[in-house]
């Protein structure tokens, strides 16, 4: 959550998303690790909320429309500070959790072994079948939704930006549901399996992508003009693809034997952040949009026009002279943690004193 603030601030820097240097290129690589962790370990937050409730598949359908709900309303237009709906509409990572929990809401009635199975199989096979699929299956469009995504232009008719599509997200979620089961087991036998599907998957990942075998469309190159260990990391996102998955979720899995051990203030200060997701998030976009005003109001003297474009899918670029260095970057996401910290603390504590039943969708 920490991390992907840092790549939301950056849509706002007027910086591009990754690039030949460095520095621009590790600002957008570092956070590639929050979608897959958010959507795994939502379907394992799902496998633990089912455990104690009855109303695991009424709870994901509910908690699903809402997210796609708030996605299309209040989160636009935090993004945008606009409300040119006509014309923009988002459908980001918010959108594909909800669309993915409504289809889970129908998957958790199976055994959660098979919906991990069918969770790995889409994730370890969509590189390979979904071209052709596509090509057999004449949906059209609706291919925008779920699976080309965003770089095809808006879904026709409408003004909807598909960022994120259903596959292979739902397969990441569905995998999550089923490692639910591995953090139900005594913690030793927990902690190796953790360790053990972690660096299994950075393995593979070596393997794949080093010989370029199978996994990515983009294959890496060590030829100009991106130097060849950035051209190694830089993995499909626009849809996540096999590598970009294993190059995330591996490292992720493998330290939560050693994030379960950490302690101290430090790790209590962050752990408030984890109690409160999805407040955190609806904050997090308004705030940082707020902060980029407040940075352009200093810098040039006013606010400029670009920041009430559509962000962050379908803005112009960035006026000449607009864009920040990377500290700056790194300072105003700083003091956007800092001031999240505390309402996020104070939900969290009301959470913890409370019980109604609408906290559970906020």
């Amino acid at each position: 959550m920490i991390l992907m603030a840092i790549d939301h601030v950056r849509v706002y820097s007027g910086l591009p998303a990754g690039g030949p240097t460095a520095g621009i290129f590790f600002t957008r690589w570092v956070t590639h690790f929050v979608a897959p962790a958010f959507i795994f370990l939502a379907g394992t937050s799902a496998y633990f909320y089912g455990r104690k409730h009855t109303d695991l598949s009424r709870f994901l359908l509910v908690r699903g429309i809402w997210l796609v709900l708030l996605e299309l309303t209040v989160l636009r237009v935090a993004w945008t500070f606009n409300f040119d709906f006509a014309n923009y509409l988002l459908a980001g990572v918010i959108w594909v959790i909800g669309w993915c929990m409504i289809i889970m809401a129908a998957m958790v009635h199976a055994r959660a072994r098979t919906v991990g199975i069918i969770g790995v199989a889409i994730i370890v096979l969509h590189n390979a079948v979904m071209a052709p699929l596509m090509r057999a299956l004449p949906l059209g469009e609706s291919w925008k939704v779920l699976y080309i995504g965003f770089f095809n232009g808006p879904l026709d008719g409408t003004p909807l930006i598909v960022l994120y599509s259903i596959i292979p997200w739902i397969g990441v979620m569905a995998a999550g549901y089923w490692f639910g089961t591995v953090l139900s087991l005594e913690p030793a036998r927990r902690n190796r399996i953790c360790v053990r599907l972690g660096l299994g998957a950075t393995a593979l990942f070596l393997l794949l992508r080093g010989f370029n075998i199978y996994g990515d469309p983009r294959p890496w190159s060590a030829t100009p003009p991106m130097p060849a260990l950035l051209s190694f990391l830089n993995t499909t996102k626009y849809p996540a693809s096999l590598l970009f998955l294993l190059m995330t979720l591996g490292p992720t899995i493998a330290l939560i034997p050693l994030l379960d051990r950490a302690r101290g203030r430090v790790a209590q200060w962050i752990t408030t952040f984890g109690r409160v997701p999805f407040f955190y998030y609806v904050l997090h976009i308004p705030l940082i949009h707020a902060l980029a005003l407040v940075v352009s109001a200093i810098r040039l003297g006013a606010v400029s026009p670009w920041l009430f474009t559509n962000h962050p899918m379908a803005n112009p670029p960035a006026p000449e002279g607009y864009p920040w260095s990377l500290g700056l970057l790194y300072l105003v996401w700083a003091i956007a943690i800092v001031l999240l910290y505390f309402p996020s603390r104070w939900y969290a504590e009301l959470k913890a004193r409370r019980s109604d039943w609408w906290l559970k969708y906020l």
